[in-house]
């Protein structure tokens, strides 16, 4: 109703001001059928074409109210999935160690995203997580999020502060997963390349 009333009031302008007939020449905002058999502009077609011009400036207000929200809001939310995940690696179950660790490394995109998990505590629950791990489908996942971490050279002084080094070389033997064994061998070498060999650790 507000809408219509808006329009309604901006044909009524428009058509005071249309106060002579149209012959040669016609306004470019208006297409030929836009005119009675008078010259005059149709008052329907304007006001319709007034109501979708207000409807998509209503619609482009919405659209960029939403998005001013949606930038100050989702940083917060993917901290508290981050603080969240983190959390899960607290737990005894092993299966809730599995799915913190397995969103923590989703979570590792970018060297910003790294450091927020390195300092809410992931980094050195993720090491413990790995050196209490009793399965290899636990031990696994430790490793993948170790790996998704280290991909920030920040982080591997952390990680390697919170005993990762020891840790991987602790990490026994799998005769069932070679993914873990190949895991192992990329943190290692990346470690070194780090010049945090086991000598150091």
């Amino acid at each position: 109703m507000v809408m219509r009333h808006i329009s309604s009031q901006l044909t009524s302008y428009l058509c005071r001001r249309a106060t002579r007939p149209v012959h040669n020449i016609r306004s470019r905002r208006y297409s030929t059928s836009s005119y009675n058999e008078r010259g005059f502009p149709d008052e329907r077609e304007m006001e319709e074409e007034a109501e979708r011009k207000i409807g998509w400036l209503f619609k482009l207000i919405f659209a960029g109210t939403a998005t001013v929200i949606g930038y100050h809001i989702f940083p917060y939310l993917g901290d508290n999935l981050i603080q969240q995940s983190v959390s899960l690696l607290n737990v005894k179950d092993p299966l809730f160690k599995r799915m913190g660790a397995s969103r923590l490394a989703r979570f590792a995109t970018d060297d910003e995203q790294r450091m927020k998990i390195v300092e809410m505590g992931g980094a050195q629950k993720i090491v413990e997580m790995l050196g209490d791990a009793k399965d290899d489908a636990t031990r696994k996942e430790a490793l993948n999020a170790i790996i998704a971490l280290a991909r920030a050279d920040e982080a591997v002084g952390a990680l390697h502060s919170a005993g990762a080094v020891s840790a991987i070389m602790a990490t026994p033997e799998s005769t069932e997963d070679a993914e873990i064994e190949n895991c192992k061998r990329k943190l290692l070498k990346r470690f070194r390349d780090m010049n945090y060999g086991e000598s150091s650790s």
